[in-house]
């Protein structure tokens, strides 16, 4: 890599291509790029990819669309990388002989099988440090092992404070296996050494791989970075969220309609709650409050129901003709319940105030909006078996079909009051006067505002409807 900038703190985001995005590394990439961004420093983006059955290219791709989709890319100067493990691998031998050539690494040639036979005949558990002072060379199978110290290794969270860990618990661990292939703990230690890193900002699942790592980084001559073990995301039975049973991939919400700055702004409040009195925050005002200092550190529930409180809130603040834009993949998908040359800008812009309080997601809007598109609304049968078993019914949607008929301004205030007076003559409030009207123009007994959804819709299209139904019930 090239000499990385030294202005300003470096904080990393290290992920390994896995098919997907976990809503968890969103936030704390999200983390790390605000504390990037107000300190005036560097976020780099190093891919961890040495496993070769997870090495592949539209993986790393998905990380870095994901990424892009919140808000964090190549295109902002405090932007760096994304760099790739596995160009370093002569980089982390090359650490590791230095260990070995120091003494705080020794070669090692017992096979899982005999360290198990060993402990079995001595009644101990894990690794016993038997080759310490066996004195032996690199030779093919045999591991490189580091010599831990006696003694404690304190390591300085800013989300945890001091965590001690008396390193007689902790065994011989490895760093090249027999192949010659850097372990992890090595590698993730020497490419933050190259790339100058000065925070790690990560997961509470990896502060038991923190004392080895600062170990690591004494042995090698450098001072370790400051470190911050940030709270899991969990679900609502509080088990830490897995892809096996839980939805955790950032891009399926992404596809599902969730709005960026929605999610942004959610992920940023697990385990952190911004200044003032809402929850809603921009995100240039979180991103100059946020401090590691402020985290929870207790697990955070990653809670759907307000995810989706969220979105909403997003989806009522866009303007009509942002809300068009922000719709349009959904409005002209092939899952679209209508075809793109039946759709009309004008309506949807007239109709989207009072399509947006009705939307989770923007994938909604297709479906709350359809009957505006189609040629015949799709009937909820079920809907119109019960509003139309009632005679009242069937008689005020024949009044209000006449009395539509002649009325001068075709406008919701008109509308309305046109249905209310029809209504009354049948004994009928206008709550239940107009479920008549709206299965016959809409298909069901559900939806946006019933009059200004007619004046869209138009006179002729809306008299149309009010007739095949009024034919069928007759």
């Amino acid at each position: 890599m090239d000499s990385p900038r030294t202005t300003g703190p470096r904080y990393r985001f290290a992920p390994s291509p896995t098919g997907f995005f976990h809503v968890g590394g969103a936030r704390t990439a999200l983390w790390n790029w605000a504390l990037a961004h107000s300190e005036g420093g560097t976020f780099v983006l190093r891919i961890e990819d040495t496993d070769e059955a997870r090495n592949q290219p539209e993986w790393t791709q998905g990380i870095i669309d994901a990424l892009a989709w919140i808000g964090i890319g190549a295109d902002d100067p405090h932007f760096e990388g994304p760099y790739f493990q596995s160009h370093y691998a002569e980089q982390h031998v090359a650490a590791a002989q230095q260990l070995f050539a120091s003494g705080d690494a020794y070669y090692c040639d017992m096979t899982a099988a005999d360290v198990e036979a060993r402990n079995k005949a001595e009644g101990n558990q894990g690794y016993q440090g038997w080759s310490r002072d066996r004195g032996l060379e690199h030779g093919p199978g045999r591991v490189l092992r580091f010599r831990v110290p006696e003694g404690t290794t304190t390591v300085h969270d800013l989300v945890r404070g001091e965590v001690a860990f008396d390193n007689v618990l902790i065994e011989d661990f490895v760093l090249l296996r027999g192949n010659g292939s850097p372990m992890f703990l090595l590698a993730n230690v020497v490419d933050d050494q190259a790339m100058a890193i000065t925070h790690v900002v990560r997961a509470e699942e990896h502060l038991p791989n923190t004392p080895k790592q600062q170990m690591i980084w004494r042995a090698l001559g450098h001072q370790p970075p400051v470190w911050a073990h940030v709270p899991v995301l969990v679900n609502e039975q509080r088990k830490k969220l897995s892809k096996r049973r839980d939805k955790v991939a950032l891009e399926m919400y992404r596809d599902e309609g969730y709005m960026s700055a929605a999610m942004v702004n959610y992920l940023m409040t697990l385990g952190w709650t911004p200044k003032g009195e809402s929850e809603i925050a921009e995100w240039p005002q979180m991103q100059a409050d946020f401090r590691l200092e402020d985290v929870n550190h207790s697990p955070a529930f990653f809670d759907l129901k307000k995810l989706a409180a969220f979105n909403g809130e997003y989806i009522r603040m866009l303007t009509p003709e942002q809300f068009l834009a922000a719709c349009r993949p959904w409005l002209f998908s092939d899952n679209a319940p209508f075809t793109a040359d039946r759709f009309d800008e004008a309506k949807f812009l007239a109709m989207a105030p009072h399509i947006q309080p009705r939307c989770v997601t923007l994938a909604d809007a297709a479906g709350v909006i359809d009957f505006l598109f189609l040629a015949d609304p799709v009937i909820d049968r079920a809907a119109w078996a019960k509003t139309f078993a009632a005679p009242e019914s069937v008689a005020v949607l024949r009044a209000s079909t006449a009395a539509y008929e002649v009325l001068p301004l075709w406008n919701a205030e008109a509308l309305k009051a046109t249905l209310e007076i029809t209504g009354e003559a049948h004994g009928l409030k206008l709550g239940k006067a107009q479920a008549p009207v709206r299965v016959a123009v809409t298909g069901r007994t559900v939806g946006p505002p019933l009059f200004e959804a007619l004046e869209a819709l138009g006179r002729d299209e809306s008299l149309r409807r009010m007739r095949v139904a009024e034919a069928a019930v007759a």
